[in-house]
């Protein structure tokens, strides 16, 4: 399974290199960090990128104190008795609706998407955010983003999203009827988001966010949770999609966990949370750069939440404390 895990992984990185305006040196240190980990040459290979002045960090602008402000009220908002609430589950679902028709730009809001029926459950958020725009005069764009990273982060389990502000903003709508349905047939979804850049490896890490998701509108008469621990961040609902134990099923996550091309990564995110994250994390930051000029962009990861590795080591299975 560690094997599996390194398989996947690996995987997920060429996909996102091929398909996403990745600079050298980022190519660069994520070869550095993988040779360290996997096989025990990072020393030399720093060594060497060192003397050709590859890889070396370059001074970058102090994220905005505006985004910790920001981030102590989305904590209140998104956190509620140690679990994920119904905010957090929408900023999560809004920056996937912000970008995928087009760009991450703001239109979701800044165009009112949100009133659009594919964008049904979303309104509430959509009017929290701009209030918060309204306030702090930070960029629609980059709070869309950075919204979803932090309840990412906030949920129980969830790993850190890199996050950049920065983005054009747009008031713009963007084309209606791209974003893909419950019903859809994994076939079709392969071939959407390989229009979009994203590799089969990505769309099964990026459907694993339905770990936190309700339904509401595809069978409104059956349960809304989609994995049995809705309010955290974990794998299960890999394992309860194949097995049919979840409380409910998408038919298109159904779909995904038996096609050829998903089923690999589908099986190895059920077993390890690790290889998961690291898919998914890996998947959600080209996402959040789709349509985006990233010169000039200052980091803000800073401003989410905190976290530790203790606490991740403790909320992983076996497989990942191991590395079976």
């Amino acid at each position: 399974m560690y094997f599996s895990s390194i398989f996947i992984t690996a995987l997920a990185a060429t996909s996102t290199a091929s398909a996403s305006n990745i600079t050298y040196t980022e190519e660069v240190d994520n070869a550095i960090e993988v040779s360290k980990r996997f096989f025990g040459i990072g020393k030399i290979f720093e060594g060497i990128t060192s003397m050709l002045g590859v890889g070396a960090k370059t001074t970058e602008a102090e994220c905005p104190a505006v985004w910790t402000q920001i981030s102590a009220q989305l904590t209140e908002q998104f956190l509620a008795d140690g679990q994920c609430t119904d905010a957090a589950r929408a900023a999560i679902r809004s920056a996937f609706h912000d970008c995928f028709n087009g760009a991450c730009d703001g239109s979701l809001i800044l165009a009112d998407e949100c009133s659009r029926r594919e964008n049904t459950g979303l309104e509430r958020l959509c009017g929290n955010l701009k209030t918060v725009q309204e306030n702090t005069e930070v960029g629609m764009a980059d709070l869309i983003q950075f919204a979803a990273a932090h309840a990412i982060k906030t949920c129980p389990g969830g790993p850190t999203v890199p996050v950049k502000v920065g983005r054009e903003d747009s008031d713009v709508a963007s084309p209606a009827g791209i974003l893909p349905s419950g019903r859809a047939q994994s076939g079709d979804l392969i071939r959407l988001f390989a229009s979009k850049g994203f590799s089969p490896i990505d769309l099964a890490a990026l459907i694993g966010a339905h770990t936190t998701a309700k339904q509401r509108s595809t069978a409104p008469d059956q349960p809304p949770e989609l994995d049995s621990t809705v309010g955290t961040w974990d794998n299960k609902y890999y394992a309860e999609t194949k097995s049919g134990k979840a409380p409910f099923t998408l038919p298109s996550d159904k779909s995904i966990s038996q096609n050829p091309l998903t089923m690999l990564p589908f099986n190895t995110f059920a077993l390890s949370k690790g290889a998961w994250d690291r898919a998914f994390v890996s998947a959600m930051t080209k996402m959040s750069m789709m349509g985006v000029d990233q010169s000039g962009l200052i980091d803000c990861t800073s401003a989410l939440p905190g976290g530790s590795r203790k606490r991740d080591i403790k909320n992983s299975n076996v497989f990942d404390r191991f590395k079976f």
